[in-house]
């Protein structure tokens, strides 16, 4: 039987077949963005789950758009107006998933930063938008850049991680925000705020959401994979009812309702009085070992590289001469430590900046100075003949 054309146009990820060989223990993996998994709050969902054996209505089907205290509560610690409400998803992917089949149809023109988040383009291209991109830099996204593709593109969305983005870690200004947010209001384009590394800030001060400043044009994706466990598999979605009501009904399709018993356990976990110092531990740690990180490249780096500070998040991004970066990634694997290649992170037949993507979150201290020490190596001998 043939595969869908808009699946044929879907390449396989990267990222899967690198951490496949990146299983190998003698190999360090920067490469996947995974949480640490000893700083799961495993002892702070321990009472919840003893409570699920007394709770049997958990375990029977429940509503497409989520536990209904599970809703109450997020609605109030969102602090979202009546006329906005927040639903459920299994990871804020399907969130993603649900807009775009819920709201794009083939060649409906979307926007992305580039480099953007791999798993965004993916689902993009299996609605087959026409995906659009503007160029980055240290505050946010091109803005003349923007609104020219605003004015003449003409996009139903705009895409976007304003906090720590994924893969380059940069953080929108404030500025920035406010002026996309009156972009997006102007040219009457929804913006597609993705959320997942909000949390993380380990240094600066929080700035307030994007949607914050356009909430009747936006959608928020938040996941609770970094701050509790990717293996609940939950995500939240929140906006006007407007905008929602057509995701629940696609939801409804696909899965009728994520695990509710894994609802349960995450209010347990939301409402525990230790959770905060636990959203704490988790900054403290990050810091420490991006800050392993960055030191280490800042001192090993050739000088013909280049990298941003971030003050949150789990990414740094490593910018190099002009090279095939797939070769280097292949490389540097054979070396003994993984990574991402920029490629990746861009559309298909779409220039890259060569670049590598390092993760920091999920490698002791010792590990990363070792890595760094494999990766500037292979740096020094590659770039040294290019």
């Amino acid at each position: 039987m043939e595969i869908a054309q808009s699946l044929q146009q879907i390449q396989s990820s990267y990222i899967r077949e690198i951490l496949s060989a990146a299983c190998n223990k003698n190999v360090i993996s920067l490469a996947g963005g995974l949480p640490d998994e000893q700083a799961f709050p495993i002892d702070l969902m321990r009472p919840t789950l003893t409570q699920l054996a007394e709770m049997p209505n958990v375990f029977q089907y429940g509503a497409t758009a989520g536990y209904g205290p599970l809703l109450d509560f997020l609605q109030h610690h969102f602090a979202l107006p009546d006329s906005h409400k927040v639903m459920m998803c299994t990871g804020s992917q399907q969130g993603l998933d649900l807009i775009a089949r819920a709201y794009i149809n083939p060649g409906d023109t979307v926007v992305m930063e580039a480099p953007s988040y791999l798993g965004a383009m993916q689902v993009f291209g299996l609605v087959s938008a026409n995906i659009v991109t503007v160029a980055q830099n240290a505050h946010g996204p091109d803005l003349v850049q923007l609104e020219q593709c605003f004015e003449q593109q003409s996009p139903k969305m705009f895409y976007a991680v304003p906090d720590f983005h994924n893969p380059t870690g940069v953080c929108w200004s404030l500025e920035t925000r406010q002026q996309v947010a009156a972009l997006c209001i102007k040219y009457n384009v929804a913006f597609i705020e993705d959320a997942p590394y909000r949390e993380l800030r380990f240094s600066g001060n929080p700035i307030p959401l994007v949607s914050d400043f356009c909430p009747e044009h936006s959608i928020v994706l938040r996941s609770f994979s970094k701050i509790a466990s990717p293996g609940l598999r939950l995500g939240a979605v929140s906006g006007k009812i407007a905008f929602l009501d057509p995701l629940i009904k696609v939801k409804q399709g696909a899965d009728l309702h994520s695990s509710v018993p894994m609802q349960a356990l995450l209010l347990g976990l939301l409402q525990h009085d230790n959770f905060g110092l636990h959203i704490d531990k988790i900054r403290a740690l990050y810091k420490t070992r991006y800050q392993v990180l960055f030191d280490a490249l800042q001192q090993q780096l050739p000088v013909t590289c280049g990298m941003n500070s971030v003050e949150g998040g789990m990414f740094i991004w490593v910018t190099l001469p002009e090279c095939d970066t797939f070769a280097l990634a292949k490389t540097l694997l054979a070396n003994g430590v993984a990574v991402v290649p920029s490629p990746v992170f861009y559309p298909e037949a779409h220039p890259a900046q060569a670049a590598l993507r390092l993760n920091f979150t999920n490698a002791t201290a010792e590990e990363l100075q070792e890595a760094v020490r494999r990766l500037t190596d292979v740096l020094h001998n590659t770039l040294a003949v290019i």
